[in-house]
């Protein structure tokens, strides 16, 4: 939840639109399963494509008498929107299944099978959504977002053929890169990638830190462009 709020303090400071699209609480304990939101506005894609990857956050929890430090992680995904130009889904790629939404701990919120899954028979990718209260908004926002994921999974698979990403050293994007430690203790945090360490965890948190990394992996990304571009010169 703590890596979520961040992104939308950011992007309140960028002056960016922020909408959460689903949130699922995880059961019993704190924080989200999943989270999806929608960000819009100018350079949204290019300042957050690299935050895409593996975020582990070091913490002594409260409930820890010894002191010891604990290790969890969350992926990140930025996927850009697709327009209907980018992808077309048909009716007949997708299977459609309504629910009774569910809240924390599971008790139903809504009286009516308003929730929506939508899944996308040739890829097997599935997507959920019962924030509204509407069965059509909820099949709207859950088309919106499959059609980015599949957007981004043919991009993947684009990217995996370009040479320029074999010595990428700012990372692949592969969501299951670690890419950055948020450690509690030493109210530290730390780019794996371009090994940039900043320190203030609140400020971090805030959204107040995030454009020192983004400026770094953007001038990073310059520099291995450039590298390329010598080499096949």
């Amino acid at each position: 939840a703590e890596i979520f709020n961040m992104y939308q303090k950011f992007a309140s400071r960028s002056g960016w639109r922020f909408e959460a699209l689903n949130i699922s609480k995880s059961e019993g304990l704190p924080g989200y399963r999943e989270a999806i939101a929608m960000i819009s506005g100018e350079g949204v894609f290019g300042r957050l494509r690299f935050e895409t990857g593996v975020h582990r956050v070091q913490r002594v929890p409260a409930t820890e008498s010894q002191g010891r430090i604990h290790t969890s992680t969350c992926t990140v995904a930025v996927l850009p929107e697709a327009s209907e130009v980018n992808v077309k889904i048909e009716d007949k790629d997708i299977r459609v299944d309504l629910f009774r939404s569910r809240g924390a701990g599971g008790q139903s919120v809504n009286t009516t099978d308003s929730a929506v899954r939508v899944t996308h028979l040739p890829t097997g990718v599935v997507v959920s959504m019962q924030d509204e209260r509407s069965q059509h908004q909820n099949k709207a926002k859950a088309l919106k977002v499959l059609a980015a994921r599949l957007y981004d999974l043919e991009r993947e698979e684009q990217q995996k053929l370009r040479a320029d990403l074999r010595s990428s050293q700012i990372g692949t994007g592969d969501r299951s890169e670690k890419i950055r430690t948020y450690n509690f203790s030493r109210s530290q945090v730390t780019d794996h990638r371009v090994k940039h360490s900043e320190f203030g965890m609140d400020a971090m948190l805030n959204g107040e830190l995030l454009d020192n990394f983004v400026d770094e992996l953007l001038f990073e990304r310059r520099l291995e462009q450039l590298r390329f571009l010598n080499e096949e010169a």
